[in-house]
């Protein structure tokens, strides 16, 4: 009888923990997802919890419980402004929530394979006057904790720093909301203007799906205390991105940019995972293919 390695994947009900739940449980794990609160689907092929990793009792006794063999650590305070407007909750979700995670780890199966999620926002401590957000401190932060806890404690732990993803699911990147604006005007619904901050703004976008396989990569093949971009190495304009969604959509509509600035350019470096014989396979045209047939599809009376 094959025994099924458990692992444990929090931020399960996020847009990457959905797709990372599937991609786990259909690759023969035994996936637990957790989320803080219990919004997991009720239709799904893995086991669902409800914690909040900032009590750090409950975290304890969630790991007693389920005792992982690889843990997926996806759970975090992801959006930018809202560490504006609360930077404490954000330190605390993204650095505490980590901390007590991995101590509950060290103290429960320190063999345990974990991947913690860093940011391609994290800024260098060196320069903190380059600190661009509190969103950066904090991930830089949980990032340091991770490191910290593989160094002093030999845990088997591994950072990995995705780029922008995309793809099918709920999203609050501006590749999901742009396509949902769009669907919106497909069914005439309010006015015809996507509004964009910046056009020549350029991000490395990544289709989640091809970044959870990067994951699978890493716990297989990574060295333990590093770190591995995610990431294509190329770079879209959202000038080039709304072209593209133009090709799978009749929709008519202008643009309304607020601002140009040519140097906001964000790539990433996936050199260390392609050495790994990681390589995006998804395309951009058929990630934001996907993005719009899946806002579509959440309203029947889309034609």
């Amino acid at each position: 009888m094959n025994i099924k390695p458990k692992m444990l994947i929090t931020g399960g009900s996020g847009f990457t923990g959905m797709h990372a739940c599937r991609y786990f449980h259909n690759a023969g794990f035994e996936v637990t997802a957790v989320s803080r609160k219990n919004s997991c689907s009720k239709d799904v092929d893995w086991y669902t919890e409800q914690c909040d990793l900032l009590e750090r009792k409950d975290v304890n006794r969630l790991l007693r419980k389920l005792c992982p063999d690889y843990v997926l650590h996806l759970a975090a305070q992801n959006h930018v402004g809202k560490s504006w407007a609360d930077p404490v909750l954000s330190v605390e979700s993204n650095v505490l929530g980590t901390l007590y995670l991995l101590e509950a780890l060290r103290q429960i199966n320190p063999a345990c394979k974990i991947i913690v999620l860093g940011s391609a926002l994290q800024f260098n401590p060196n320069n903190i006057s380059e600190l661009p957000h509190p969103y950066s401190l904090s991930k830089s932060l949980q990032v340091l904790v991770a490191q910290a806890w593989e160094t002093l404690f030999g845990m088997n732990i591994v950072i990995a720093k995705p780029s922008n993803l995309i793809g099918p699911g709920y999203s609050n990147g501006v590749c999901s909301v742009f396509a949902q604006k769009i669907v919106e005007m497909e069914r005439k619904i309010g006015n015809n203007v996507l509004e964009v901050s910046n056009l020549n703004a350029r991000r490395d976008f990544l289709d989640v799906r091809d970044a959870v396989r990067g994951y699978h990569f890493l716990f297989n093949y990574a060295n333990a205390g590093e770190i591995y971009e995610i990431a294509t190495g190329n770079t879209l304009s959202l000038e080039e991105v709304i072209n593209k969604f133009k090709l799978y959509s009749n929709a008519e509509f202008t643009i309304s940019s607020k601002e140009v600035c040519e140097e906001d350019i964000v790539r990433g470096c996936p050199d260390k995972i392609i050495k790994l014989g990681w390589q995006p396979l998804i395309s951009y045209d058929e990630s934001l293919s996907c993005i719009l047939n899946f806002y579509r599809k959440l309203n029947e009376d889309y034609i």
